[in-house]
């Protein structure tokens, strides 16, 4: 049964069910969730040192990289997981949720009793939703190096031959999509009876893509006495596994965003798209996102006949050229990326300026992560789109829309309902 359970970037009010033994501590709020007596919820850390002062390597690797502070879903976490308690991390996007269960991972697998050389197989696994997502954790893994702990990447669309002879050789972290793990598995390529440590990270988007029976598969070969951490950005109720857990809190979007709504006719989308991209400044980046693959062609060509460099991102692609559009997109070599919602979670592009909304979200879930693509970097939002669009989506951007945009807000909301005739 999952233990705890933490709320980063919430207040209490936004809690929907009754907490026992809640704590609050910089924006956090964290419930003991196990039936029956409550245990006491570790106290946050404020600094490095007080997770880590015993483990001189992950505090060389945190000096390197120049973190001053843990954010607020670190302070929490570390003091939980290292405790040997399962884990529900609920934190906005760009919040450092990564971090926050790989180093807990990394002195774990150090200290288990039987020895990585005499395991027989990984320790910790890493279940994520995309190729785009295990990328970006594994690099996050060779980044901060802790013994000699080793890592691999498994997601379809790789070279599986090349992925089969690392998982052979032995490593200490499996990341991997649950179709291609369960592949091989079923196969008997990897032994996952030794994997003490699991991770589901983005839970709720594995199972929205479908890919509950090989989870279900992937868990039936792991030891019931793991400790296992899941995190998001959002969370929906969800039965997983035999436990059925509620959680319930107000959705919201990173606060440092401006949001912006501009309301046109649908057949002006696309010349409101190009004055867009003609008037950004030499040192703006842009996510565009669109509904479907098809539009992300067909915008990506209308730029490229313009002679304007963009680069695209969707599931139809060749996974080499994905990883392209992505890389040419960090480095800079374009500046304008255009994606369907396979972009909108987790991707780590620090300098963002705009996320562009040329189609609107399917569901609040999604209109939050693809803020987060551009809260790190505290850029904005415009939702380009029709009238007929937001009645869902009215309350979050009530309460994330600043003052000097009210007024576009309450002229979206009068123009949706005359439309509708209300």
């Amino acid at each position: 049964m999952f233990s705890l359970c933490i709320f980063s970037g919430s207040k209490h009010s936004d809690i929907l069910f009754c907490p026992h033994q809640l704590k609050e501590n910089n924006s956090i709020s964290c419930d003991d969730l196990k039936d029956g007596e409550k245990r006491r919820i570790p106290n946050p850390v404020c600094k490095f040192e007080d997770a880590f002062k015993y483990h001189s390597d992950i505090m060389a690797n945190i000096k390197k990289v120049g973190f001053e502070k843990p954010t607020p879903i670190q302070s929490q976490a570390w003091p939980i997981i290292l405790q040997g308690f399962d884990l529900i991390g609920i934190a906005q996007t760009g919040t450092g949720k990564t971090l926050a269960y790989l180093m807990p991972g990394f002195i774990h697998l150090d200290s288990q009793p039987i020895s990585r050389e005499k395991r027989n197989g990984p320790g910790m696994l890493v279940l994520i939703p995309t190729r785009e997502l295990a990328l970006q954790v594994e690099a996050e893994c060779l980044k901060y190096s802790y013994k000699g702990i080793k890592s691999i990447c498994i997601y379809g669309g790789g070279d599986r031959k090349g992925q089969i002879n690392t998982v052979t050789k032995g490593v200490d972290i499996v990341i991997a999509t649950p179709g291609r793990l369960n592949d091989l598995q079923m196969n008997g390529f990897i032994n996952l009876k030794s994997i003490t440590y699991l991770v589901l990270d983005e839970a709720d988007r594995m199972l929205d893509m479908g890919f509950e029976p090989q989870i279900m598969k992937i868990l039936l070969d792991i030891r019931p006495d793991r400790q296992t951490v899941m995190t998001s950005a959002v969370w929906n109720p969800i039965t997983f596994q035999s436990y059925f857990l509620v959680i319930n809190f107000i959705l919201q979007a990173v606060n440092t965003v401006e949001q912006k709504i501009i309301v046109i006719p649908e057949e002006e989308k696309r010349a409101f798209t190009h004055h867009f991209v003609d008037t950004m400044k030499s040192d703006d980046k842009t996510i565009i996102f669109v509904g479907k693959k098809l539009t992300a062609d067909d915008l990506s060509s209308d730029f490229g006949l313009q002679g304007i460099p963009v680069q695209s991102l969707h599931g139809n692609r060749e996974q080499c050229d994905r990883e392209q559009a992505l890389d040419d997109f960090k480095k800079g070599k374009v500046r304008i990326l255009i994606a369907t919602d396979l972009a909108s979670r987790g991707l780590d592009v620090h300098d963002i300026t705009h996320v562009f909304n040329f189609d609107f979200p399917r569901n609040i879930e999604e209109y939050v992560h693809r803020v987060g693509r551009t809260g790190r970097a505290g850029g904005w939002i415009a939702f380009l789109d029709g009238l007929l669009i937001a009645t869902p989506f009215l309350p979050i951007l009530t309460n994330h829309l600043k003052s000097p945009n009210y007024h576009l807000l309450q002229t979206f909301i009068f123009l949706t309902h005359s439309s509708r005739g209300g």
